[in-house]
């Protein structure tokens, strides 16, 4: 018996290999797909407009600089200093001018963490909305800490180099402070926007603030009137949108979110600064990309809202709403960060919760139950092993890492099945297109297989 398990295991550990090796050999379309994306981050900084320019790629977030007659106006500053200080580098190649201003789109941390560089000596203005930081203070209320762990997996911060391609609307970097990077760090706004609309007047400058709910409920826009330039925070960036983030987010009202893309249509810009991903200039084409980018945001809510008044429950619903061709089929709309899937099930969500009508679902089986009968089902725990060694082997991957869930549940200590359960999540996130899906899938195979070896996880890692 002792032997027959061993010869079962060379047999598991012989699969995994063959199969890790065919997708290692050739690139999945989806990792190539990831590649070529780089493009889309080379280090450069960008003249939008005159006296406007947005570097890109240096850091995860892009950073911005309008040059006015005594001063210079930030908008976002990066992830840390380290970053941080290359890009000021940059701009000072275009001006020595002191920095009079910054403007922080939203609270995320990596658009805030280099804000020392910037403010330097001086004492800049510090602009934000009102509602800044809503998302950290959400945790930090709660006391919960979750989010910095699968943080990490979404972002890939402990996979290395070898494994990480980029998130999807910017490059792989790792950060270089502890925590989760989306929390806010050092420099404190100093003014902050408490109505829908405010117009300043900094170093010769005429700016527009404009409160812009969406991927945050404390995100802003930034106009400049008489240039037509929009810096849209993280309202808009190269990619379908992340409606629902992995990593674990306050509820993202997809319905506000469209109307915030909507006022920005309005603003007719000439040029269009994400807050990810190059910019776009060319007022035709800015407007072309906005109509899409809010069409695809608004079809998703309608059409799952639709749904649900028919009585579906979300896994009905994936399957139900599909992005139209004319969008799905668009560069920045394809699913490199956000996914449409997460983001119907996180419309389902936000409006009633995570009940999803069936009356079986309220009270069901707990893990360990439900899977010590499907593998009575199967012929005993053997024989359900022996099922998801032979969908591995048929390539039926999403199938083994659902197989082992009940193996593990009837022993979570089982190294065979902790392996297993490994090797599909490397296979499903070699095929997934959207970046934090791939990092999060890769990141807990590794911790899987570090787990079967009796290994703590790795840390944060840049190696």
């Amino acid at each position: 018996m002792q032997r027959t398990r061993h010869r079962h295991i060379l047999g598991t550990i012989c699969i995994a290999l063959a199969m890790l090796n065919s997708v290692c050999a050739e690139d999945t379309p989806a990792t190539k797909q990831l590649k070529a994306r780089n493009k889309e981050f080379r280090e450069e900084v960008i003249k939008v407009a005159d006296n406007v320019y947005t570097a890109v790629g240096f850091s995860v977030s892009n950073v911005s600089m309008i040059v006015g007659k005594s001063g210079v106006v930030i908008i976002d500053t990066g992830l840390d200093t380290f970053r941080a200080k290359k890009i000021l580098a940059e701009f000072r190649k275009i001006t020595d001018k002191p920095v009079r201003a910054i403007i922080f789109t939203h609270g995320h941390g990596d658009h805030t963490g280099g804000a020392s560089v910037f403010v330097g000596d001086g004492k800049p203005e510090i602009w934000a909305h009102a509602n800044f930081e809503s998302e950290a203070r959400h945790w930090k209320n709660a006391g919960l800490t979750i989010q910095q762990l699968r943080g990490a997996r979404q972002g890939g911060f402990r996979l290395p180099r070898t494994q990480r391609i980029n998130n999807g609307i910017a490059p792989a970097q790792y950060p270089k402070r502890k925590g989760s990077v989306f929390n806010p760090r050092g420099v404190r706004p100093t003014h902050l926007l408490r109505s829908n609309r405010k117009r300043l007047e900094i170093a010769g400058v005429t700016l527009e603030l404009v409160q812009a709910p969406g991927e945050t409920n404390d995100q802003i826009y930034v106009v400049i009137p008489d240039r037509k330039v929009l810096f849209s925070g993280d309202n808009f960036y190269k990619s379908f949108p992340n409606l629902y983030a992995i990593r674990g987010t306050p509820k993202r009202d997809v319905r506000v979110w469209a109307k915030s893309l909507t006022g920005m249509l309005k603003e007719d810009p000439k040029a269009l600064v994400g807050g990810h991903t190059r910019p776009i200039i060319g007022r035709d084409k800015v407007k072309a990309v906005l109509t899409d980018f809010r069409d695809a945001v608004k079809f998703v809510h309608d059409k799952t809202v639709e749904g649900m008044n028919k009585g579906m429950t979300p896994d009905q619903l994936v399957n139900y709403v599909k992005l139209p061709d004319r969008l799905a089929k668009k560069e920045y709309l394809r699913q490199f960060y956000g996914n449409v899937e997460w983001g119907v099930r996180h419309v389902f969500s936000f409006y009633v919760g995570w009940f999803d009508g069936n009356p079986t679902n309220l009270f069901r089986l707990s893990p360990r139950k439900e899977a010590k009968r499907m593998a009575e089902l199967a012929g005993g725990k053997d024989r359900l092993l022996q099922q998801a060694r032979q969908a591995f082997k048929k390539g039926d991957v999403q199938w083994t890492a659902q197989l082992t869930d009940y193996l593990l549940a009837l022993e979570p200590n089982s190294k065979v099945a902790m392996n297993l359960k490994a090797d599909a999540l490397t296979i499903l996130g070699e095929r997934c297109l959207t970046a934090t899906g791939r990092n999060y899938y890769l990141t807990v195979a590794q911790e899987l297989h570090q787990q079967a070896m009796g290994r703590k996880p790795k840390k944060n890692s840049s190696k």
